[in-house]
């Protein structure tokens, strides 16, 4: 990419597109292009179509999709498979038709199988049942993965995809019905905090293990890929090489798990999470955990080698990322 490369940008306002968008202008980058969904709905074939048409951008960063905690997962289970399979389809078909130069796919690590071995390798896809509680979401994000690898390998386009952890940061959604569990915990403790009550309840056990990735690392890990890295880059087959298809071939080599783990490869309980917020925020009421909610995947690790290997790390850790996102909620929400 140089830094007039017309790059588009979808879902720009989330948590991980405005990250985004905020490492690219960082980086002198120019010639920006986003729409909001007022102006450009992804689920419209028609309306994304002339968009591209018109737009003809050189990157695309697909980092639109609907997204929320396991209530909002396991209660709108329809919603979740069509927008994000719509969104999806539209977007990269229309980046192969009108000859994008390279496409970034954001996805989740919820793709991995329910009892992945620890920590979960890329090559772990595929391998048993996914959780139940966001299976229709997995499923949509896994068929994105095949979707991109599929358009490499038949067309010799130059799509790749990305799967952070647990993200957290600026523009995150505090929704205490539909939000992830760090932002729902720093909110109710804040409001705690302010409304003087004396204990704050949380679902579950406290017992599952998660990694939370702050959302800027992530963003400046997607940029460093589209700067730096091809499909090529991504696998290697049984021979140990990695050379690129020739478009409509007959391979007979499998190439599988081309997707890139974003993690920090470091985990936490959720009852240390809450306790490291319950700090943060300065709340001095007790925490109830409710044993009789449910407590999702007891463990969710990434293993991030592969990105390693490919040259990038995290560099914020998890107690100054909660410090920064709580000064930004303060900003915003005050």
């Amino acid at each position: 990419m140089n830094k007039t490369s017309k790059i588009y940008i979808a879902g720009h306002r989330g948590l991980v597109g405005s990250a985004i968008v905020k490492n690219l202008k960082y980086k002198g980058y120019t010639n920006l292009v986003y729409r909001t969904h007022k102006e450009l709905d992804l689920l419209n074939f028609n309306a994304v179509a002339e968009f591209f048409e018109s737009e003809k951008p050189e990157y695309v960063i697909l980092a639109a999709a609907k997204v929320g905690g396991i209530v909002a997962n396991n209660t709108y289970r329809a919603d979740f498979i069509y927008e994000n399979l719509q969104i999806q389809n539209n977007v990269i078909h229309q980046s192969y038709l009108n000859g994008v130069t390279k496409l970034l796919f954001l996805g989740s690590t919820c793709i991995y199988p329910k009892n992945a071995p620890q920590p979960m390798k890329e090559d772990s896809l595929l391998t048993s049942e996914l959780e139940y509680t966001n299976e229709p979401y997995a499923i949509a994000k896994i068929a994105g993965i095949k979707m991109c690898e599929s358009y490499n390998l038949q067309y010799g386009t130059n799509f790749i995809s990305v799967m952070p952890t647990n993200l957290y940061g600026p523009n995150d959604n505090f929704d205490l019905e539909t939000s992830h569990v760090l932002p729902a915990l720093l909110r109710k403790m804040h409001e705690a905090k302010i409304n003087n009550e004396s204990k704050v309840e949380i679902w579950g056990s406290g017992k599952p293990r998660r990694e939370f990735l702050y959302s800027e690392d992530m963003a400046d890990a997607c940029v460093f890929l589209l700067e730096n890295r091809d499909f090529k880059d991504t696998y290697t087959t049984e021979d140990g090489t990695n050379d690129s298809c020739t478009p409509n071939s007959v391979n007979t080599k499998e190439i599988r798990n081309t997707h890139i783990n974003i993690g920090t490869g470091i985990d936490i309980s959720i009852k240390e999470l809450a306790e490291t917020i319950k700090r943060i925020v300065d709340y001095n009421g007790k925490l109830y955990f409710n044993d009789t909610k449910p407590d999702g995947t007891m463990v969710k690790l990434t293993d991030p080698s592969k990105l390693h290997s490919l040259g990038w790390k995290h560099t914020v850790e998890l107690e100054e990322g909660i410090q920064l996102v709580y000064a930004w909620y303060l900003e915003h929400n005050n």
